[in-house]
């Protein structure tokens, strides 16, 4: 019955605990989902994330399409018309990335600033 699960279900050790304890009903494992607490929902999703990882040989490839597409959508932003040349293109992008991690860490800094003033 496990077989009726597709994609990164069937990856998952704890996805397939749940299935089994509902008897391989996949309905009845979104009901019992349902039913755990936000604190229960985040260990299993943390669960999952470590055993994809732990599961994949090659972490570059696997992210490689999730970097092209942030790189692109920099140089997308900087030269829509695409009429820089491509190494300029892409030197520009990379300042861009770099200052919008910059600001996303200042801000950061920030709001933990204002948190730890608050207590």
């Amino acid at each position: 019955m496990l077989t009726a699960l597709d994609g990164p279900v069937r990856d998952t050790v704890v996805d397939l605990e749940i299935v089994a304890l509902t008897g391989g009903n996949v309905d009845d494992c979104a009901e019992r989902m349902n039913e755990m607490t936000p604190e229960q929902r985040s260990l299993r999703a943390k669960i999952a994330t470590y055993t994809s990882w732990a599961n994949t040989a090659d972490r570059a490839a696997r992210t490689a399409a999730a970097r092209k597409a942030a790189n692109d959508r920099f140089a997308n932003q900087l030269d829509p018309d695409g009429v820089l040349p491509p190494d300029e293109r892409a030197r520009r992008a990379e300042s861009a990335s770099r200052a919008h991690f910059s600001r996303i860490a200042m801000l950061s800094a920030k709001a933990r600033r204002r948190d730890a003033a608050k207590s």
